[in-house]
């Protein structure tokens, strides 16, 4: 009996935890992080001060905490995708991941549009005054970084991808395809990520012209 009243207890409390976080989301993508206060987000959530500080100190915890489970989602599901011999080629893996991302957030909304997209763009605004923003940004990154790199040398290994640029650098570019989408849903509105994987597997279908073309 004890251990199903803790076991319903801690759901609560991860539900508790999981309001704010969404609550705060929708608050930082409308206006911001440096025009929102805590109490725009206590309006948001409809909770006490009290309610909120049980689980966050304050407004910069709420920022670490929402960027750090974005980032730390990203990375693991691309990790996963790493250890499997070989990875799915780029276009599914990528539109695969991104979509998940963006299906477990789509009950966030501005104004009728999703408030995902929006929220990255003040996430990448705020590093130019956070440091320790910018900071916990360029650890989640660098962790995407790597993991694209383990996925970009197991493609070598198994003969899909050319052996003579470096992992690192289709990491890279990687990661700039999937912001820059983000960023064209915020400015020009949703957009399925089957446009983002059709593209790619465009891209990859490239071959050198024919010879005297």
């Amino acid at each position: 009996m004890l251990g199903a009243m803790a076991r319903v207890s801690q759901a609560h409390l991860d539900a508790r935890r999981r309001q704010i976080l969404d609550g705060a989301s929708v608050c930082f993508a409308r206006n911001g992080f440096h025009a929102t206060s805590v109490q725009d987000v206590l309006k948001e959530v409809d909770l006490s001060a009290g309610a909120v500080h049980r689980y966050f100190s304050g407004k910069e915890e709420l920022i670490a905490a929402i960027v750090g489970e974005v980032l730390g989602q990203v990375r693991e599901a691309f990790e996963e995708e790493s250890r499997h011999v070989p990875p799915p080629p780029p276009d599914a893996l990528v539109s695969s991941v991104l979509g998940r991302l963006l299906a477990a957030r789509e009950s966030l909304t501005v104004d009728g549009r999703p408030a995902f997209p929006r929220l990255i763009i003040q996430v990448w605004t705020e590093t130019l005054r956070n440091e320790d923003l910018a900071a916990l940004l360029y650890e989640g990154c660098t962790g995407v970084r790597e993991a694209w790199s383990r996925i970009v040398v197991a493609y070598q290994d198994a003969g899909m991808m050319r052996a003579d640029v470096p992992p690192d650098h289709v990491a890279r570019t990687m990661i700039a395809a999937v912001l820059g989408f983000l960023v064209q849903q915020s400015l020009f509105g949703p957009a399925p990520v089957e446009v983002l994987r059709d593209g790619l597997r465009a891209l990859m279908s490239v071959s050198p012209p024919l010879s005297g073309a």
